[in-house]
């Protein structure tokens, strides 16, 4: 494993920000041979005034690739088709989220200012994204054929620009950016879910600005909604009076329409509001962090107001008590490695 460089459920992570400068740019250098990101990153030095900076975190889920980070003085290059790998047919999406990033492929260049994007293929021939200054910035792999049929079939055309005023990209970015991470998505179901949505407002995105029929977008809408509903409910666990009616009124829809946007993805509200809080004791539970709080404190602190309930339930999806699962992390904590 390279300097800077951890690893989760589902994801990967690199930062140079511990790293002494004169070291960043080597750790760089071999972090495509060492790690799961696509094509290759490298340093622009000394090409570049800007230090070298680079901090990343992947997440991979089936079907969707999510990349969100910060760079300065440094160079992604996207391969073709062909040097990737025969199953690499991939769409990606790379968004400017601030700073200035600069596209190139063959004699074709694209400045992406704040909130612009770049969509491509991977067809015949590849490209290469520089940051030479800081840049904060989201990248999205999906498979072609999860768009195509929302959205037409794509061509192997050269890089194309989104351009900041495209609304459908606005929500694309502002879902993508609430899922990362693992708040919202504890379970396969709604991971799945997560991203069928980002599929749709993929869709409706590359609708709305190749001017093609809006196949998806009101699906997309939907899911931009539910997952601001989602959102709305992680950050109200601890309230034990949460509600649906409480939740809608706080974003303006009916308690009604609510419940149909969850019926729609074969969910329940209830049943949702008690897995994460589930998901979120659990997680507390095996952070050392919080391993001074007694039991009933993580209960009542995730909106659980009663304690035997919040054992019964914790034992029903992890088939163990909540202080079997503490003593598990804190034995894994001090084993000796």
């Amino acid at each position: 494993m390279l300097p800077g460089q951890t690893k989760s459920w589902g994801s990967f992570r690199f930062s140079t920000e511990a790293l002494p400068q004169a070291m960043r740019a080597m750790a760089v250098s071999e972090l495509h041979e060492c790690a799961p990101v696509p094509g290759g990153i490298e340093p622009l030095e000394p090409l570049s005034n800007c230090p070298v900076r680079l901090d990343i975190a992947k997440q991979a889920l089936p079907g969707l690739g999510i990349m969100i980070g910060t760079a300065c003085g440094i160079r992604q290059a996207a391969r073709s088709r062909a040097a990737a790998s025969c199953s690499a047919d991939d769409l990606l999406i790379a968004v400017n989220l601030s700073g200035r990033s600069i596209v190139q492929q063959n004699d074709q260049e694209l400045k992406l200012e704040d909130g612009d994007a770049m969509l491509a293929t991977r067809g015949p021939q590849g490209f290469s994204i520089i940051r030479p200054g800081p840049t904060h910035f989201l990248g999205l792999r999906v498979p072609r054929a999860a768009v195509t049929w929302l959205a037409g079939r794509f061509s192997d055309t050269p890089i194309q620009l989104l351009p900041r005023s495209n609304g459908a990209l606005s929500l694309l970015v502002a879902y993508t950016s609430a899922i990362l991470g693992e708040d919202l998505l504890p379970t396969p179901q709604l991971r799945r879910l997560a991203v069928t949505h980002v599929h749709d407002l993929i869709a409706a995105t590359v609708n709305s600005t190749l001017g093609r029929r809006p196949i998806a977008d009101r699906r997309a809408i939907a899911a931009a909604r539910l997952c601001a509903i989602m959102a709305d409910i992680a950050a109200h666990l601890s309230d034990c009076e949460l509600s649906v009616a409480a939740v809608a009124q706080r974003q303006c829809v009916t308690p009604r329409y609510i419940h149909k946007l969850f019926e729609r993805e074969g969910l329940v509200f209830s049943q949702f509001v008690l897995s994460q809080r589930i998901a979120r004791a659990h997680r507390m539970l095996i952070d050392p962090r919080w391993a001074q709080r007694s039991i009933s404190s993580v209960a009542f602190e995730t909106g659980f107001g009663d304690l035997s309930y919040f054992n019964r339930i914790f034992r029903r999806y992890y088939s163990a008590t909540p202080t079997e699962v503490r003593r598990a992390a804190e034995q894994d904590e001090f084993a000796p490695s």
